[in-house]
């Protein structure tokens, strides 16, 4: 069987990728993801149903955290307007920015890092999908859960909606919460910065984003920690899947290539004469036409020598 690596370790690609044919991919994707996750919007009592049954599950397992984190941003300012600026900023700036930095000193595992991430983006979109999930934020108040964003908008250039700008929260889907891909593309950040980081800084940082990452969202009420919990899984199914993904493109192109006509040079048997454009190059010629100059005037290109020989020139002279 064909040894495949995994993702982040495979071999030097066979194409050098290019940044004008990357980065159109890359807005392709994420556009339909976007698209995807707007027009997915479900039911909102469908949601809210399954909202409860996530928190409900938590209680019984004493995985709600969710309560006292929310209530510790919501009294403590200094706290949650960081907060509410991490969630609204960093997921759409440190992910684009690793995938640069990986495209420019990484390029090695840049394929395979950039594959891993759109497979799981992909999954996250199927879940948004079968689950619409109300996050905590919107649950009814008696729940006791505060929208820190809303809380604190006027910090920041969100508005009471969403994490969206001002105006636009009706432009996003709210109820995308199952599963939470701030946790998921926190994760991949955190495994590109710690495996090719190359310092301990880099590591401690690849340790600490998704961790705080995982801590504001739940702590703003964007997110249970089953959702959370979510968006590492399908990470982890997005790594297996990245192979095969991979291998699946491979097969296309070269099924692509495979239909674009090719000119083969050399391919012709060992020492054949190689005919072009009307000048036949023989064995021990170097160059195109070196043997017209050996030719009399009014020879053919492609004469014989006994053909030259009775046309005169280096022919030995009649007896008298």
């Amino acid at each position: 069987m064909p040894q495949t690596e995994p993702p982040g370790i495979e071999a030097a690609p066979r194409t050098r990728l290019r940044w004008w044919t990357e980065l159109p991919l890359i807005l392709l994707v994420y556009g339909c993801y976007s698209a995807g996750r707007l027009l997915v919007r479900g039911d909102v009592s469908s949601a809210v149903g399954h909202g409860l049954d996530i928190l409900r599950i938590e209680q019984a397992l004493h995985l709600d955290a969710e309560h006292p984190l929310n209530r510790l941003l919501t009294r403590q300012a200094w706290l949650g307007v960081p907060a509410d600026f991490w969630y609204a900023s960093l997921h759409y700036l440190v992910t684009p920015a690793l995938l640069v930095w990986l495209f420019r000193s990484r390029a090695v595992h840049y394929r395979a890092a950039r594959t891993w991430l759109m497979t799981s983006t992909f999954l996250g979109l199927i879940g948004f999908t079968l689950l619409p999930t109300c996050p905590p934020r919107l649950l009814p108040p008696g729940h006791g859960f505060v929208d820190t964003m809303a809380q604190y908008s006027s910090y920041g250039w969100w508005g009471g909606q969403a994490s969206a700008p001002r105006g636009l929260g009706g432009m996003t889907n709210q109820y995308a919460a199952m599963p939470s891909l701030h946790v998921g593309w926190a994760l991949w950040c955190g495994v590109m910065l710690w495996r090719y980081g190359g310092t301990r800084s880099t590591k401690v940082a690849g340790v600490v984003y998704p961790l705080v990452t995982t801590l504001v969202v739940m702590g703003t009420a964007n997110h249970y920690f089953l959702d959370a919990a979510a968006g590492a899984a399908v990470m982890g199914v997005g790594l297996l899947l990245a192979p095969v993904v991979m291998r699946r493109l491979d097969r296309v192109w070269a099924w692509t290539g495979a239909r674009v006509p090719t000119v083969a040079v050399g391919s012709g048997a060992a020492g054949a004469p190689l005919v072009s454009d009307g000048c036949q190059t023989s064995a021990g010629e170097r160059i195109p036409r070196q043997r017209d100059a050996r030719l009399g005037a009014g020879a053919e290109p492609g004469a014989s020598p006994t053909d030259n020989a009775s046309a005169g020139e280096g022919a030995p002279a009649p007896a008298r």
